[in-house]
């Protein structure tokens, strides 16, 4: 549909709505808006996507959720489809001045039986909405002209359904779905909100595609810069204040005469590269080689938040931006081209840090996720300093620095590092570590000294980055160098990027064989009808080491059928006096009362609970490090009786798209019974309410976008011919069979975690622990805790 009459009556060098064009969108699904528009008369706009655009209706009293109200609908000129994310003011002057707010968005389909285009045409329109506020059947009937009116008046009706209501309803509603503020705020939109960065994902495989752009990773400091009309502010990624630290800088920014917020890092670039400490230095001492800001990405932009533009305009229109602004400190970080491994290795080969891959076609969003990944040319680790040591022959204030590893509050240590100091740096370095030293370690596997040399212990307070070739066996950096001391607010890594402490502490467990330090009596008691409890015993004992990252140090609840399947068999989350090798907790219930649960620390226990009959291990979505934030949610797909696996596979992908537009990494794995399960895991940043309410409100999403295929109620009569998207086991005290769990039915299932691509080849009780045994394929889940993500 033409936009050349939206794009007449607009000056675009004075508003700030955006010029026409038709969409560019990849996914085929119809959104709306309904935009509260203050011109010079208060009214809605009602828009609607098709064929590119936004048909466009103004709605003098805005919609109504009673039927008997028939509201007038003025159709006017269509609007391009970016025109969806407009909210602001117009100018005054400007066609349509006024402030303008984001009322409600959603989706849009045609009632079943209807032609659109055929509507359009004959004036009657039906159609269903997805929205915020405005759900369910909606009509628009055209009325006839009056001598030599255009055929431009509708009526917008809402149809009787289980979203009318007896009231107008819409003064309920006085903020943004999108920016949660009033007219008021909005039009004082001068004011820029701070905004938290977009992190990358470490990983070793360089992905590769024309979605993809690569950039040079830069050791450095990153830096949010907020430029409002001369007034310059900047933040690190933690929103503390280093304005101050980089004059140079904010001298260049304050000659700017625009509202912009630029990401990017602060960088001294020495022989080719940038050097973290010198970067350090200088803003110690403001001597040495001056720092310049590497400038990669524009979030906001004259009043614009432009976040949710495609990364290849954003950057794009960076780069505009700063060619109109030359100067010698702030320099725009190119994309390098070319074949994404030979890139690789010829940036390592030249010593670089690496390469930063970004998906060209995403949006900016807060926090980590793999839109943007980081590819290392070597590890880097940030290990707290609990240690020194001198000797006699150092030329140095200390010879090497002994470095630990925080792993679930407990210090684990991790080796040493006693290279990439200068003299005036380990000056520095001993002056911060002298009030913290102590006569006793802080940890408990001590390191034994080297001969003529002096240890001297620290209390774990200064964090030191260090690169290293990789860790050894024993869990000890190789080849370590120093980087430079982190800054104090920041956060020690928990093994998040580094050695795999599982496999660490795997070294150091007793077990050598299943009957070595775990007795198994009634090897030979029949649990299934092919297998006996020494076959599961075997099972757990050969999957301990996939099995326990999802099950070590989370409260656990143990399926017992010590007669077998057949037999009697019940659920135990607290323990008695009979359970050895696993421990107790005490937790306060929701009625304020304490009761002991149990969890377990490693194989033994793992294996006593078998050994005493469990054949499932149901767990909390949260350890007993930080019980209250969960750390991942699942989502039980259970179908109802007699449904296709096809429905149910269905479901599962309709189910993902809703986490993919979320920006939700998610996990896939077999249920053992009728369904799937899908898991997101997460930072342990929400409480338990928050999550619960997240979950919940994702199975109401699908319920209202599909609501004759889904079900967020959990009574049986409602799921008749439905999927129970369950997500009510992401409560506080709710539990989960975890992956790799044997499930108490025939024939010997197993929840089995797959790839999304084996969805459609591995149904929901394929795996059978002959099955699991005998797979030899690379485990799916490798990266699940890995994903640093958040509902937040």
């Amino acid at each position: 549909m033409s936009l050349k009459e939206y794009n007449k009556k607009r000056d675009f060098t004075k508003t700030k709505e955006p010029p026409g064009k038709e969409k560019s969108k990849e996914d085929n699904s119809l959104i709306f808006v309904v935009q509260k528009h203050a011109a010079s008369r208060l009214h809605f706009d009602f828009r609607l996507e098709w064929e590119g655009s936004l048909l466009s209706w103004a709605v003098p009293k805005g919609p109504s959720f009673n039927p008997k109200d028939k509201r007038l609908a003025v159709e006017v000129e269509p609007h391009p489809y970016d025109y969806k994310d407009f909210e602001g003011t117009i100018p005054k002057g400007e066609y349509g001045g006024g402030t303008v707010m984001l009322w409600d968005e959603g989706t849009w389909e045609i009632q079943k039986g209807e032609n659109f285009s055929d509507g359009l045409k004959k004036g009657s329109i039906k159609i269903i909405l997805y929205g915020e506020r405005l759900k369910g059947k909606w009509a628009m009937v055209r009325m006839k002209p009056k001598g030599d009116e255009e055929e431009k008046n509708w009526l917008l009706i809402k149809e009787r359904d289980e979203y009318a209501q007896d009231v107008v309803g819409i003064s309920d509603f006085n903020t943004s779905v999108r920016s949660n503020k009033n007219m008021d705020e909005i039009s004082k939109g001068d004011d820029m909100e701070t905004y938290e960065v977009q992190l990358a994902t470490l990983r070793k495989k360089i992905p590769q595609g024309d979605n993809w752009i690569y950039e040079l990773k830069y050791d450095g400091y990153r830096i949010m810069a907020y430029i409002n009309k001369g007034e310059v502010k900047l933040e690190s990624r933690n929103h503390k204040d280093y304005t101050e630290k980089f004059p140079d800088i904010v001298k260049e920014l304050k000659k700017w005469d625009i509202m912009a917020v630029i990401d990017g890092e602060m960088v001294i670039n020495k022989n080719g590269k940038s050097d973290f400490q010198a970067l350090q230095q200088y803003i110690k001492t403001k001597k040495g080689t001056k720092p310049i800001f590497m400038a990669f990405d524009l979030i906001f932009h004259d009043g614009k938040d432009i976040r949710k533009y495609p990364l290849k305009d954003r950057k794009k229109e960076l780069k505009i931006l700063l060619e109109n602004f030359r100067g010698n400190t702030i320099h725009f970080s190119n994309d390098i081209q070319g074949n994404a491994k030979e890139l690789l290795k010829t940036v390592c080969g030249q010593n670089m840090e690496g390469l930063i891959c970004k998906r060209a076609d995403k949006a900016y969003y807060s926090g980590r996720n793999t839109d943007w990944i980081k590819i290392k040319c070597e590890n880097h680790e940030d290990l707290l300093i609990i240690g020194y040591t001198q000797t006699e022959s150092r030329i140095r204030a200390f010879s090497s620095l002994l470095l630990g590893l925080n792993k679930n509050d407990e210090i684990i240590y991790s080796g040493r590092v006693g290279t990439g100091f200068t003299g005036e740096t380990a000056k520095e370095i001993m002056k911060k570590m002298k009030p913290l030293e102590r006569k006793t370690p802080p940890v408990s596997d001590v390191p034994a000294s080297r001969p003529n040399e002096e240890v001297t212990w620290l209390t774990p307070k200064l964090i030191a980055k260090v690169s290293f070739a990789e860790w050894t066996e024993d869990g000890l950096l190789r080849q370590a160098s120093f980087k430079g001391l982190k800054e104090n607010n920041s956060k020690v890594n928990e093994s998040d990027e580094g050695f795999n402490l599982e496999n660490k502490n795997a070294k150091k467990s007793k077990i050598k064989s299943k009957n070595e330090f775990v007795k198994l009596t009634s090897p030979e008691k029949e649990i299934f009808i092919d297998y006996t409890k020494s076959d599961v015993f075997n099972y757990y004992e050969k999957m301990n080491k996939k099995i326990l990252p999802y099950i070590e140090k989370r409260l656990v609840s143990l399926f017992r059928c010590p007669g077998g399947i057949s037999d009697t068999c019940f659920y135990q989350k607290h323990p008695t006096d009979n359970l050895a090798g696993i421990f107790s907790k005490d937790i306060t219930e929701s009625d304020g009362e304490k009761d002991s649960y149990m969890y377990v620390e490693d194989e033994i226990g793992l294996l006593q609970a078998v050994q005493y009959g469990t054949i499932e291990f149901h767990t909390w979505g949260s350890t007993i490090n930080n019980l209250e934030k969960p750390d991942m949610i699942v989502f039980d797909l259970d179908p109802d009786e007699g449904m296709e696996l096809s429905q149910v596979r269905d479901g599962v992908r309709d189910l993902k798209s809703i986490l993919d537009e979320l920006e939700l990494e998610s996990f896939l794995k077999t249920s053992g019974g009728k369904g799937y399960h899908i898991v997101v895991p997460l930072i342990p940043k929400a409480s338990w309410e928050e999550i619960r309410d997240f979950s919940k409100n994702i199975a109401k999403v699908m319920e209202e976008k599909w609501p004759d295929k889904y079900t967020s109620n959990m009574r049986k009569e409602k799921r008749k011919g439905k999927i129970f998207i369950d997500w009510v086991r992401n409560g506080r005290g709710a539990t989960n069979v975890c992956p790799y769990s044997i499930r108490a039915r025939e024939p010997g299932t197993v929840s089995w975690p797959i790839t999304w691509k084996e969805l459609d080849k591995i149904s929901p009780n394929e795996i059978t622990i002959v099955k699991a045994l005998k797979s030899r394929r690379k485990d799916p889940w490798i990266d699940f805790f890995e994903i640093e993500q958040s509902i937040k």
